[in-house]
């Protein structure tokens, strides 16, 4: 894992890069690739790069060319098919120099062309200069795992594996992005190519984008994609059939992914999804198992129990660390200028902790269970909307909706715990019965709320915008003929899942670390196998990921593999008073006087929400959203548009 940067010039008089410009970029990105760092100039392109060395210690150093050096590489992530691939292009001809994965992609492009990145199995951001054509092109992964940003200014266009490098180059404006603050406070995360930064664009997942003289394109090459009816093929097929060949998927992407030239860890949470995980490396492997989790002090957010019940279990050599609010406190200012964006949970900082626990144990890389909500419909969510979608057949009836009490068994305030709340909170949205977003109204409603504290300023920028339209207008034509769970599935993945949960909570909280994070699940193999099942061997009754618990039966204890999904979560607003005092820097970035300054947000309502949240009183999903909303853009504010540190000393500024 690494970190990427570069320039092209594509205009005629456009200055070429320099390589001071190369060098302050890619020393932004020293977290990711502490192991070294390579630049390469071809006239008008240059391209940057800092190692975390995983595979060919000793020859890997990037940038990496072809035999000829007419084709220059600079990659981010792994190719975990690699082994396969270069015995297939040496029997074609091609020689190699090195013993690195990021090689094979030199001499895939030189068969493939651009549609290279097709035979792939891996998580990626590549840039590649092809110096004969002049021709410069930038893929990224499947279903997003690893990051790219870009900005075309003045005819030249910069890109990096973070925003914080495109920084580094003085012409380039920091400044928030309304619209993107507005899309955070509804879905999690803005919609690619959108950034929090205005004027910063994010490659989507499953793209590539080719600049050249002409300018640039960017297409899609793979995507989600679901059956509009069964597969002849798979008509009669038994369970005991579909869960053979699942298991055998698993244990053949979780052996691609072990592949490195260091120890490899795992994380275990206590869940379903990270004990398959390590589960399948103790049974299906020769690779030593080191696992890695958190323990909370609050009793609501801890699965520490599960996790010892699995460490006897499997025998595995395991440390767990335990993070206090306290904890989380001190390191939000950290999380937030990794994700570099506004964040409406905790949960990020916790990890960058336990990240950073695995890399003074000696490890670069972990495998966690990532992925496997959305690839087998594991989330309440999911079956909330078959609850609902049942109940708005009679909207009227009063115990339809009573099947929602039995969600939710480990939240402390459930949302379906009093019947008034649960008919009022579920019933929202049930007159979009056939949006393919209908499954995620109740929540973008909630999430919704932190708007009110947005000043009159904001919303003016943001104006007359439909969150709705807004998503309906990024999705694919064919949606509307996928069975309602895989319109389910298709929304979450392109949105909670590519814009937070593998961004702020996974690449950026690990590699602040320089720690790489792997995700079977996510296997694309396993993804287009997963999209052909009936929806009811993913969701049996309220049964979540059915098909996925029967492919391990007799793996795991029955405890582990039967339990209800609890999902991973942290304290949020309480973790920054104490005896109902605020920490230092939050008291100072919400004060009035700084949120007017700042022009996000309504001081008056901030203030409201202070109080509420300083007396304990901020219970509810809503306020801990709006209270982590408004004090992650603030420091998002301070650190990159300001180019201050708030007083934690955490971390450094981006200076101006």
């Amino acid at each position: 894992m690494c970190g990427i940067a570069g320039i092209l010039s594509l205009a005629p008089g456009a200055p070429p890069p320099a390589r001071g410009e190369l060098d302050a970029m890619i020393a932004r990105l020293g977290h990711r690739g502490p192991d070294g760092t390579g630049v390469r100039i071809d006239g008008p392109a240059g391209l940057a790069h800092s190692r975390l060395a995983i595979i060919d210690l000793a020859g890997g150093d990037q940038p990496i060319r072809n035999e000829t050096g007419t084709v220059w590489v600079v990659f981010n992530g792994e190719i975990f098919n690699y082994v396969e691939l270069r015995r297939d292009l040496e029997a074609r001809g091609h020689r190699f120099y090195t013993h690195s994965d990021t090689e094979v992609i030199n001499h895939l492009y030189e068969e493939h062309g651009e549609r290279f990145v097709e035979h792939l199995n891996g998580q990626f951001a590549i840039a590649l200069w092809d110096g004969t054509a002049r021709r410069l092109v930038i893929a990224r992964d499947r279903t997003g795992i690893r990051p790219v940003f870009y900005r075309e200014q003045d005819g030249r266009l910069a890109f990096a594996s973070e925003v914080k490098a495109l920084f580094a180059l003085p012409q380039i404006e920091r400044r928030l992005d309304p619209r993107a603050l507005a899309e955070t406070c509804t879905y999690w995360s803005s919609l690619a190519p959108r950034t929090a930064f205005a004027g910063i664009s994010s490659l989507p997942p499953g793209h590539v984008l080719v600049a050249e003289a002409g300018g640039l394109r960017i297409s899609r090459y793979w995507d989600w994609s679901f059956p509009e009816s069964p597969d002849a093929a798979d008509a009669g097929r038994s369970e005991a059939d579909w869960a053979d060949e699942l298991r055998a998927l698993l244990v053949d992407a979780t052996r691609l992914q072990l592949r490195a030239d260091v120890p490899v860890g795992a994380y275990l949470s206590g869940g379903l999804d990270s004990s398959i995980i390590t589960t399948l490396i103790r049974n299906f492997s020769d690779t030593p198992l080191r696992t890695f989790s958190l323990t909370f002090e609050d009793a609501e957010f801890d699965e520490g129990p599960w996790q010892k019940e699995l460490v006897d279990y499997l025998g595995t050599e395991h440390t767990s660390i335990r993070c206090t609010q306290a904890d989380i406190a001190r390191h939000f200012p950290e999380a937030v200028f990794h994700a570099e964006t506004p964040i409406v949970r905790t949960a990020p900082t916790p990890l960058m902790l336990l990240a950073g626990h695995v890399r003074e144990a000696g490890y670069k890389v972990v495998l966690t269970g990532e992925g496997a909500d959305e690839v087998f419909g594991g989330y309440d969510l999911f079956k909330e909307a078959k609850i609902r979608r049942f109940w708005a057949r009679s909207p009227g009836s009063a115990s339809r909706p009573r099947i929602l009490e039995r969600l939710y068994p480990y939240l402390e305030h459930s949302p379906a715990a009093g019947r008034a709340f649960t008919q009022a909170f579920f019933k929202e949205g049930l007159e979009h019965l056939d949006a393919p977003f209908f499954a995620h109204i109740p929540r973008w409603t909630t999430t919704r709320r932190i708007a009110q504290f947005f000043s009159e300023d904001l919303k003016a920028q943001v104006g007359p915008w439909d969150p709705y339209a807004a998503i309906a207008g990024t999705l694919p034509e064919a949606i509307g003929r996928w069975a309602p769970l895989a319109r389910d599935q298709y929304v979450e993945a392109h949105t909670l899942l590519s814009g937070y949960l593998l961004s702020s909570q996974g690449d950026r909280m690990a590699m602040a670390r320089s720690i790489e994070g792997r995700y079977p699940f996510l296997d694309h193999r396993v993804i287009e196998f997963a999209s052909r099942l009936p929806p009811w061997l993913k969701i049996r009754g309220l049964t979540e990921k059915y098909l996925l618990k029967k492919s391990v039966a007799g793996l795991l204890p029955e405890g582990v593999r039967t339990r209800t999904k609890q999902p991973y979560r942290s304290p949020d607003s309480r973790s920054f008073f104490a005896g109902g005092e605020p920490v230092d820097y939050v008291a100072e970035l919400l004060s009035p006087a700084r949120i007017a300054d700042a022009g996000y947000f309504s001081a008056s309502a901030t203030a409201k929400l202070f109080e509420k949240c300083r007396a304990g009183r901020a219970i509810g999903f809503a306020d801990n959203m709006a209270f982590v909303a408004i004090l992650s853009t603030m420091l998002l504010h301070e650190q990159y548009v300001l180019g201050r540190s708030p007083a934690t000393g955490h971390p450094q500024p981006i200076a101006a």
